[in-house]
């Protein structure tokens, strides 16, 4: 009789997954979010980083991003032909080819922008009578043959110049073209003649032949040296008053440069190189601040003058785009790090909670194994690749994702990052499994956490975290996020430890507020309130984990929210600073008075609300110093009235003061060099009056001011030195800016009605000047990135409230069943899951409420925002920091969608087993 034959078992991962498709769905799509996370990151900050770059340096203008290499022009000692040929249209362009090979690299050069040619460097004046001459004085020319003129510009009149034969030294006249704006600031016409003086008795004579239009004037190729395009008023040096006359460029052929040889402009030879910037990256600029510095006085510029002779040097600066760059990268890299530990820590929690969720669910069927023989490496060898077949997978989709997503980045820190998530969840289960199961259990103790005592490993263990906490958040505080040497994990860690520490100890204080509550509810007749509290004291010890997912999302989106917050707010001191109120009008210049009539029309414009008249004079010298120094810049007197300008000060925040301690007495009465005005001060000015009354000097009237009342910013004027007075103690009154104040100001009305008093006047509206303050590529990428760490962290906290109840919902649903049978109706059941998990939901909103406000107020001295919110840097621009602010918004929402889930479960599974009936969940020989 033959044997039947063995039947083969099931595949273990594909019986697994067919079991629970959608436990492993909802497992791969927290990987695949994680995974993205993780590799999106890092590659977020390489691409802002590299658009940074390429922004600064392709938005400085070309005088300061070009590099030129110049050199004198070939020696007196040789003979006229050699020095003819040297200057010479195919040896400079011989010469430009073998510059450009020769540039280090990452340095590409722009062809497009880049140019070469022959100038000289001293302009010569002109003595045509038919030149302008505004001041009498005569123009000055500079003649310049740079290469590809009929390729970045268009003939509008005439011919392009040309050469006419071979031009040496002794030619008598060559042709040159020029610009429109050239042509119409002095008169230009084609076919007039400039006789240039020689060396020589002989003169050379320049013939426009045409007059041409710039294709890109912002190029580089015209305003690198912007005298080609557009001619300029320059004041002569001289002790009286300025005197002004006109200079300009004249364009002639390349095989044009010998003829200049022969004129007293001292020639000189140059090649103009524009950098290509689309190319480089944020790993570049090590290798190209090495390069910018060999070309200024290294190898580089030895391979330079190997080509384009011993006596040319380089110039550009470059080295200070690429130090202001690293400046502001070195200020947000630490501010950005911040949020990314916070978000990495919130991950790490919620997929280990995963980890714990899904042994939780298995530790009948994993202890039946274990019973059974199952050893610990095959059973976790089991585990491990059921967890990898869902994992891997979604963990390639996400890098996958986060590489097409996000451009122009590094793909190896983005690889590490999603391999690490997907290490972390393929390791979290077996690992877990295999601590637990290290023996065969057959009863699994309470481990409630209004009864566990925490061992003395633990007790050591919450102190190290505690000084780890105070240690960084000290060091946060004293150093700051821009501390030198780069960034400091366990600085960025502060915010983390704190939440960390905060859980610690909120999870050892919940048992006292619930056994007193539980004392109270027993008392009450109804048993729903004192079942809830009594299963929320038999909460797993283990329930840290959950808390402190929750504190420290909840930390990390405040502080991300915080961050968004002081951004904002610094842009708008800054745009306050800048105007002083809502609009400011001021003259054409400075100090220029503002007719009654145009004052009168600003006032009646549509949308304003308020106005002060302010009388403002620069340059008011101080009195000597007890030491006898004297202020050479002097000060700034502002003439006000004290009612309005005390009005404008309270409204914008900068230096309100009382309106009664301004006003001057017997104001109106004679002039009086002895009488004494109380004044307003800055703190400068105040250091240097004392508290005795010192006399000042000034156009507006002479007297003697007291300081009453000292700030530090005021509306009508943005410096640190300045004299508030009210203007009824000036002699000679009137209105040299006006503020005005009012929602929804418009600005083509406050212009027009400026343009109609027949005026110059300048209109500068504060809405406008905010706007100014644009987010540069770096700053908008960190910005992003604190806006992800918002929603990121707002993201993990609703998940981890979400997987700690979904570990206890089946324990839950069978008490639910069995009290059902004892007449428990569905209301009542819903009510006791909600109250169940409300201690537990308050303690999480309350302490991440808490633990967020005072983690930004702990940190708040540390972080300086000021690069992030503004393009200048601490204490180069309008604002000298830009602290932390406390947004609400980011705050409370958070806290609010933890208790609104929490109730939403509860309230949802009480529906759910209410449907399902008490049968189906009190099955016989259940030991739920």
């Amino acid at each position: 009789m033959r044997a039947r034959p063995a039947t083969a078992c099931a595949p273990w991962v594909r019986t697994r997954l067919r079991t629970a498709p959608g436990a492993a769905c909802a497992f791969a799509l927290l990987v695949l979010v994680t995974a993205f996370l993780a590799a999106a990151f890092p590659r977020s900050v390489d691409a802002y980083e590299t658009k940074g770059l390429r922004h600064d340096l392709g938005t400085a203008t070309p005088a300061h991003n070009v590099l030129e290499l110049k050199g004198p022009q070939p020696g007196l000692e040789l003979r006229p032909a050699a020095r003819e040929a040297a200057v010479r249209e195919d040896t400079m362009a011989s010469v430009d080819a073998q510059v450009l090979k020769r540039l280090p690299a990452p340095l590409r050069a722009d062809t497009a922008e880049s140019a070469y040619g022959v100038r000289t460097s001293t302009p010569i004046a002109a003595q045509e009578p038919w030149f302008p001459r505004p001041f009498g004085l005569d123009p000055t020319l500079t003649y310049v043959t740079q290469s590809g003129l009929s390729s970045h510009a268009t003939l509008r009149t005439g011919s392009w110049p040309a050469t006419h034969g071979t031009v040496s030294m002794t030619t008598g006249e060559v042709e040159a073209a020029v610009t429109e704006e050239t042509a119409k600031a002095l008169r230009i016409k084609t076919g007039a003649t400039i006789a240039v003086p020689t060396r020589g008795d002989d003169t050379l004579t320049v013939r426009i032949t045409g007059i041409v239009a710039p294709k890109n004037p912002a190029g580089s190729y015209w305003s690198a040296e912007p005298l080609l395009r557009t001619p300029s008023l320059v004041a002569k040096p001289t002790k009286d008053t300025p005197r002004y006359y006109w200079i300009a460029a004249l364009l002639l052929p390349p095989d044009a440069a010998p003829a200049l040889l022969s004129t007293p402009g001292q020639p000189e030879l140059y090649w103009r190189i524009a950098p290509d910037v689309s190319h480089l990256t944020a790993l570049d600029v090590p290798r190209l601040r090495t390069s910018v510095a060999s070309l200024e006085g290294g190898p580089g510029l030895l391979a330079m003058r190997d080509v384009a002779g011993a006596t040319v040097s380089m110039a550009t600066d470059l080295d200070e785009i690429l130090t202001g760059y690293d400046g502001m990268r070195s200020a947000i890299q630490p501010v950005v790090t911040v949020a990314a530990v916070g978000i990495g820590t919130v991950a790490v929690v919620v997929l280990l909670m995963t980890g714990g969720l899904l042994a939780s669910r298995r530790h009948a069927e994993l202890a039946l194994l274990r019973a059974r023989g199952g050893s610990l490496r095959g059973i976790g060898g089991r585990l491990l690749a059921e967890t990898a077949v869902t994992a891997v997978p979604a963990g390639a989709l996400g890098l996958l994702l986060a590489v097409l997503t996000v451009g122009e980045a590094r793909l190896w820190p983005a690889a590490v990052g999603a391999g690490a998530v997907v290490a972390l969840v393929c390791a979290a289960l077996p690992l877990r499994t295999a601590l637990q199961h290290r023996t065969p259990q057959t009863h699994i103790a309470r481990d409630d956490l209004a009864t566990a005592r925490p061992s003395r490993r633990r007790t050591v263990a919450e102190l190290t975290l505690l000084v780890l906490a105070v240690g960084a958040v000290f060091a946060l505080r004293r150093r700051g996020t821009d501390a030198e040497g780069g960034t400091d994990l366990l600085v960025s860690a502060a915010p983390v430890l704190v939440g960390l520490i905060a859980a610690v100890v909120l999870v050892r204080l919940y048992p006292l507020p619930l056994r007193l509550a539980l004392r109270s509810v027993s008392r009450l007749r109804g048993a729903i309130g004192f079942l809830s509290l009594a299963r929320a004291g038999r909460t797993s010890a283990s329930g840290t984990l959950p808390l402190l997912a929750l504190l420290v999302a909840l930390t990390t989106a405040a502080f991300g929210g915080s961050v968004l917050a002081g951004v904002a707010h610094a842009r708008d001191d800054a745009a306050v600073l800048a105007t002083g109120a809502d609009a400011r009008v001021t003259g054409a210049a400075d100090s220029v008075p503002l007719s009654a009539g145009l004052v009168r029309a600003m006032e009646r414009a549509e949308g304003v609300r308020g106005s002060a008249r302010v009388q403002v004079e620069f340059g008011v010298a101080l009195p000597a110093a007890d030491n006898g120094t004297q202020d050479a810049k002097g000060t700034t007197l502002i003439g006000v009235d004290p009612a309005t300008y005390a009005a404008l000060a309270r409204s914008t925040g900068l230096g309100p003061f009382s309106a009664d301690g301004l006003r001057a007495k017997g104001a109106g009465a004679a002039p009086d060099e002895d009488r004494v005005v109380p004044a307003l001060v800055s703190p400068s000015v105040a250091e240097r009056l004392g508290d005795r009354p010192l006399g000042l000097r000034s156009l507006a009237g002479n007297f003697k001011v007291k300081a009453v009342a000292t700030v530090t910013r005021t509306p009508a004027v943005d410096g640190s030195s300045f004299i508030v007075v009210d203007a009824a103690a000036f002699t000679h009154r009137q209105t040299t800016a006006l503020l005005l104040t009012g929602d929804g100001l418009d600005a083509r009305e406050l212009r027009a009605a400026a343009r109609h008093s027949g005026e110059k006047a300048a209109v500068q509206l504060r809405s406008e000047e905010r706007a100014t303050y644009v987010d540069t590529p770096m700053q908008s990428g960190a910005e992003r990135i604190y806006l992800a760490a918002i929603i990121a962290g707002a993201g993990y906290a609703l998940l981890a409230v979400l997987l700690s109840l979904l570990q206890t919902a089946p324990e839950r649903t069978t008490l639910l069943a069995r009290l059902r049978t004892m007449g428990l109706t569905s209301r009542q059941g819903g009510r006791l899951l909600g109250f169940e998990a409300l201690p537990q939901a308050l303690l999480a909103a309350c302490g991440g409420l808490l633990v967020g406000w005072a983690t930004i107020a702990l940190l708040a001295p540390g972080v300086d925002l000021v690069h992030l919110a503004l393009s200048s840097g601490s204490g180069t621009g309008p604002l000298e920091t830009a602290p932390l602010r406390t947004d609400l918004w980011s705050l409370v929402l958070p806290a609010l969608g933890v208790i609104v889930l929490t109730g939403a479960v509860a309230g949802v599974q009480a529906w759910w087993a209410g449907r399902r009936g008490s049968i189906t969940e009190l099955r016989a020989g259940d030991s739920r």
